[in-house]
């Protein structure tokens, strides 16, 4: 598929032709992840460290904490590496320190060796020496250091003179005999979405900048051309989800609605019986499209959305797949989802003063004393807790009163989320050892400071 490509020098997102003359300055970057971010994972470079004139070692961590990316440029030390790897990067891209020493010492899935080759040989240090070594007898020596190889042809890199796709096959085929099964992306070149969709039908993501910043390629069309399908009207079924990944509803997709859907960052879809669809244009339940993904066999979509109103469904319930309460809420939203929701709305109706009478909830929200009281004695309550059952009950007392301090915050269980799956990827270990006053203290040192 398309990886849109973030280039940095200076704190700006640039363009260079052959990594050397510069092109055009793209804006600034975080913008662009935010943009791009709907194609799903993103790639960003520090040129400056690349090229040894400097770092953006705090802006790439930052776009790596809150998008999915792929980050590299300049990494050739364990402080840089694990810095990256800390915030979230999904995987970090290492040229010219790719050797088995340096890649051995970190997680084999989240390495790509950048292979970056001029004349068919690869090149280190910001593209200016040569490693004497061939794509495929680096990519044999790497491969079972790495869970992904970057080739980038530097002789047509930023040149939007296409790619030449027989010799691109012919690489790939060379680096899969030498046993490499992992992923492959390439760059340099790429112009167009059959180009995209044919390397896509190697196995093969397309990482594009040039073109994307030109106008050259519309990046919904280079999503679009890799897919295909099975049905007579030629639509794709789209599994509608929203952030916590509950599947809303199932809909149709096609090129056109696709294209409107990544444009607009908007639910839009084909409707079978009225045509191009944007849901919410009568109802006012509208979807900001957060991401969209292919599945395996590129025949099928899942649009991942923020619903708002009472929901997906035209029966006015949350999801297509079960039966809601009148207000809304209930049958198959549960958990985590449905407190969230639960609470955004009391503070909705606080903020306009229609909370409903003795509503706990609402109280809690005009009462911030009573707020922070009611964490500190549930935290004390569930350190105390013994056995499966009442754990369970003091951890939810907690949970609620959480999330209540989360929305009058303006965060909600969704951002914990995805700080949690970012601290997932922490590569990094920390003693945590607790903090004044809470240190050990005979045998109940969570008492400390809060009776």
């Amino acid at each position: 598929m398309l990886i849109p490509s973030i280039d940095i020098m200076g704190g700006r997102a640039v363009q260079l032709v052959g990594g050397e003359r510069f092109e055009l300055d793209g804006g600034d970057p975080r913008e662009l992840a935010e943009r791009f971010s709907v194609f799903g994972e993103i790639a960003v470079v520090d040129l400056d460290a690349a090229l040894g004139k400097g770092s953006n070692l705090e802006l790439v961590a930052a776009i790596a904490s809150r998008y999915p990316c792929r980050v590299g440029g300049g990494v050739r030390d364990e402080s840089t590496m694990r810095r990256l790897l800390d915030a979230g990067a999904r995987s970090v891209m290492v040229g010219t320190k790719a050797n088995p020493e340096f890649l051995s010492a970190f997680p084999r899935d989240r390495l790509i060796a950048a292979l970056d080759f001029k004349r068919g040989i690869v090149m280190a240090e910001g593209w200016k020496a040569s490693t004497g070594a061939t794509v495929t007898d680096k990519a044999a020596e790497l491969a079972p250091f790495v869970g992904g190889f970057l080739v980038t042809a530097i002789d047509i890199e930023g040149s939007l003179s296409g790619i030449d796709m027989d010799a691109s096959r012919a690489l790939v085929e060379s680096i899969r005999a030498a046993g490499f099964d992992g992923a492959l992306t390439m760059a340099g070149g790429v112009t167009s979405a059959a180009e995209v969709a044919a390397l896509d039908a190697m196995g093969v993501d397309a990482q594009v900048g040039m073109a994307l910043y030109k106008g050259v390629l519309e990046p919904s069309d280079a999503f679009a051309a890799c897919l295909s399908s099975d049905r007579p009207d030629g639509l794709w079924p789209t599994v509608v989800c929203d952030e916590s990944g509950v599947a809303l509803g199932l809909v149709y997709s096609d090129a056109e609605s696709l294209r409107a859907a990544l444009t607009e960052r908007a639910g839009i879809y084909r409707s079978r019986r009225r045509g191009l669809w944007r849901k919410g244009e009568s109802s006012g339940d509208r979807q900001i499209l957060v991401r969209v993904d292919a599945d395996c066999d590129r025949d099928a979509l899942r649009f991942t959305v923020r619903q708002s109103g009472a929901g997906f469904c035209h029966r006015g319930t949350r999801t297509c797949f079960g039966a809601t309460g009148a207000d809304g809420f209930g049958g198959d939203e549960r958990g985590f989802p449905l407190l969230s929701r639960t609470t955004a709305r009391r503070l909705a109706e606080v903020a306009s003063s229609e909370a409903p009478a003795g509503s706990y909830t609402a109280r809690l929200f005009t009462e911030p004393g009573l707020l922070a009281a009611k964490i500190a004695e549930e935290a004390a309550e569930l350190c105390e807790a013994k056995g499966p059952e009442r754990s369970a009950e003091e951890a939810a007392d907690l949970v609620y009163f959480a999330s209540v301090k989360l929305a009058r915050e303006g965060a909600s269980l969704a951002d914990v989320e995805r700080v949690l799956d970012r601290r997932a990827m922490r590569v990094t270990r920390r003693p945590g050892n607790a903090k004044a006053p809470y240190q050990e203290k005979g045998n109940e040192p969570w008492k400390i400071g809060i009776h």
